[in-house]
């Protein structure tokens, strides 16, 4: 069995994941690797909450500002980019901790993501307009049609993955449910799940203090700048597609700052339930911090 460790740190946005990473990673002495799935890309800072500079400098950090959003990169890119490094870190560390809200980029180091058919041009933008006019709940019902078996996983929940199933059933002519692997790939590592949580409430003033900051600090002309790249998976996203509907005219600033909120809100509730729903994260108050080392240092060898 083997005695190198990756000690995961998930949770929802705004829950305090990076200042608990970088404690914990200065006392292991150790690095940090992001699966947060917009942090990767150089011209997406202020609506992705990257670590600052100086928490940057405080801790090495991985897969922060390594991509173009010009340029394509998926949860498969990033799987295979990520276990390399790991190969590379673990040849010197017993411990590496992997840290973001990004539950499929989660997955996808932890236990391999399936072996899915590519896509037919346009058919997500088509998946993705029909999201945004018809509703969550209508394309859920056409996934409970088509793929019963992937209607009964907490993954229904996440309309991103809603839209991946109509995608995948449409592109084959299979249920996505099929493709799923039972068994996890195996690693040569072990994994340490953990997942953080607040209070509700404070939990939710968090996130509106964020974006307040995050408006603050110029969100509107980051926005402006990547408009050009708007059909990226990555800017489909809270926190950006807000802003693109108001420099479109569709809503006041006013409306564009009360969506923003609500919509950043559900989003951390829609992670809490993934999370929850995988049945292997030991959850935390996020402010436990001696709890958590605790249970780390338990379970080290």
């Amino acid at each position: 069995m083997s005695n190198k460790y990756l000690i995961v740190v998930a949770g929802p946005t705004a829950v305090g994941k990076t200042e608990l990473c970088i404690e914990l990673a200065k006392e292991l002495g150790t690095e940090i690797v992001s699966a947060d799935s917009r942090q990767f890309f150089r011209e997406l800072t202020i609506g992705t909450a990257k670590p600052t500079e100086a928490e940057l400098r405080a801790v090495p950090h991985h897969f922060i500002n390594t991509h173009s959003i010009a340029a394509p990169y998926s949860a498969g890119d990033y799987e295979r980019d990520a276990l390399r490094l790991l190969d590379k870190l673990f040849a010197e560390k017993d411990y590496v901790i992997l840290t973001g809200g990004s539950g499929l980029y989660i997955k996808a180091v932890c236990e391999g993501l399936d072996d899915l058919p590519p896509p037919v041009p346009g058919l997500r933008d088509e998946l993705m307009r029909r999201l945004r006019e018809e509703g969550l709940e209508s394309l859920q019902a056409e996934v409970q049609r088509l793929d019963p078996g992937f209607s009964s996983t907490p993954e229904f929940l996440n309309p991103q993955r809603v839209v991946r199933a109509l995608e995948v059933f449409y592109t084959s002519g299979r249920p996505f449910s099929s493709f799923r692997s039972e068994r996890p790939q195996e690693r040569l590592f072990r994994t340490l799940l953990i997942a953080l949580d607040r209070d509700r409430k404070m939990l939710y003033e968090r996130i509106e203090k964020r974006m307040d900051q995050m408006l603050a600090a110029g969100l509107v002309e980051e926005a402006r700048s990547v408009i050009e790249y708007r059909h990226h998976h990555a800017l489909k996203t809270v926190g950006y597609k807000e802003v693109f509907d108001f420099l479109d005219g569709k809503y006041d600033e006013t409306e564009m700052e009360r969506l923003l909120k609500q919509n950043t809100r559900r989003y951390a509730k829609r992670q809490l339930t993934w999370f929850r729903h995988q049945g292997n994260f030991t959850f935390f108050a996020a402010d436990d911090y001696e709890g958590i080392k605790a249970w780390v240092d338990s379970r080290l060898i």
